[in-house]
């Protein structure tokens, strides 16, 4: 019967963000009521544990998501996301195009969130369309390819960085092993799957014509590469640090210099010092555009509340260390559990975010008593929960809409490249777990 009521409730959630259009945050609090009175908590408490939900998932990642957002629009603003591709498209060369707009993809992917990534980089492609004859789609598989992965895969963006402090996992691990499995990941769903489609024909719309930033403008190499994986390497610093020998004393400060959210901070003050201030920018508009980029990014950080509110509810009404028992008794190995319950979501759903927070709060259970690695697991869900993007996606209408493709070739590429992430991406993982 519990496990019923928690599918009737995910049910409810998905009727009303894919058949009713409601907001997600909305459709959230409105499925944990509905899971809340299904498994028969007392009428009194289902409010507070609903705001009690909200409250501790906002109060670890508000700032995270929030500063990411910051740091974000700030490397695309200043033209460090510009450089970053033009510089790893010069170093790679003509032959080997298609390995660079992945490694573009990827690196601008860690510090950008994926729609602004895309408004960013997709320009690009169709600048070296027009320099190179060479099929957009085949080119921007691979950029794309880069941009989803880091998306699904890595701290800080949204999804990963709100399960990894749900499953208690690492956030530096989890960022390492995202890593290890994106990079084979991506050279399967990038280039190699490009070669597939480089026949496909397509003629962008004119009102995506390019208009990239003047050279001249441009900060430079070193100092766009160094601000965009600043993030990146402090974490992984802080990490690899904690298993040193003699390291024993000074782990306490070293849990708080590698603190995501200090992290984040100190590197948004150091790109805003290195390419803004001292690039001539002046702190008012660059505070105007960080408050721009705090009301785009609030819609995920109310779908990451509304998660963290149907969790609640599941932890304290007891559901979640009854699904933990009965998910135990599968014959199924965690790993791919967690990636199938986030695959079908995301079918329904549409939102990787959203059927990301979700499939995590079902799991949560399995996860604290089986002893599956939780690092893994994070990256199983985010597997998962990019597989097979259809018509209730929004980024396949984007990709369908920039490329100007036909339904039956956004399916053939779009969906089919994230389809690929998501099994191949799975497949790792599980070697990955299979070597630890």
């Amino acid at each position: 019967m519990t496990l019923l009521s928690v599918v009737l409730a995910v049910l409810v959630l998905v009727l009303l963000i894919a058949w009713g259009k409601v907001q997600p945050f909305v459709a959230f609090i409105v499925s944990a009521l509905v899971a809340a009175l299904l498994l028969g908590m007392p009428l009194e408490k289902i409010s507070g544990s609903i705001q009690r939900g909200i409250g501790d998932f906002l109060g670890s990642l508000a700032v995270i998501i929030g500063v990411g957002a910051m740091f974000g629009k700030l490397i695309a603003d200043s033209g460090a996301a510009q450089r970053i591709a033009t510089t790893l498209i010069g170093l790679f060369g003509s032959k080997r195009i298609i390995f660079a707009m992945a490694c573009t993809g990827f690196v601008v992917g860690i510090p950008l969130f994926y729609n602004v990534g895309f408004v960013i980089l997709v320009p690009l492609v169709f600048s070296i369309t027009y320099q190179s004859k060479l099929p957009p789609v085949y080119l921007g598989v691979p950029l794309l390819a880069g941009l989803s992965i880091c998306h699904g895969f890595l701290p800080p963006h949204p999804a990963p960085a709100a399960i990894v402090i749900q499953f208690g996992a690492d956030i530096g691990l989890t960022l390492f092993y995202g890593v290890v499995v994106g990079i084979p990941t991506l050279l399967i769903t990038g280039p190699l799957f490009a070669q597939t489609l480089r026949k496909m024909a397509s003629v962008p719309s004119e009102l995506f014509t390019p208009k990239p930033m003047d050279e001249a403008k441009l900060p430079g190499a070193f100092n766009s590469f160094v601000c965009a994986l600043l993030p990146v390497v402090l974490i992984g610093a802080a990490t690899a640090l904690a298993y040193a020998p003699g390291i024993g004393p000074y782990k306490p400060l070293l849990s708080l210099l590698g603190d995501p959210m200090l992290v984040m901070l100190f590197s948004l003050f150091v790109a805003t010092i290195s390419l803004g201030l001292a690039r001539g920018t002046k702190l008012k508009p660059l505070m105007e555009s960080y408050g721009q980029a705090i009301r785009d990014i609030a819609i995920v950080l109310l779908i990451v509340a509304g998660a963290g509110a149907l969790k609640q509810v599941f932890v304290d009404s007891g559901a979640d260390a009854t699904i933990g028992r009965e998910l135990q008794s599968l014959a199924v190995p965690p790993l791919i559990l967690g990636w199938f319950i986030a695959m079908i979501i995301r079918i329904c759903l549409g939102s990787a975010t959203a059927a990301g927070l979700t499939a995590a709060g079902i799991v949560q259970p399995l996860v604290m008593s089986s002893g599956v690695n939780r690092n893994l697991m994070v990256l199983a869900i985010g597997a998962g929960s990019l597989m097979f993007s259809h018509v209730n996606d929004s980024a396949f209408w984007m990709f369908k809409e920039y490329f100007n493709l036909s339904l039956k070739d956004t399916f053939r590429s779009w969906t089919l490249m994230e389809t690929l992430i998501g099994v191949f991406g799975l497949c790792f993982i599980l070697l990955l777990n299979a070597a630890l």
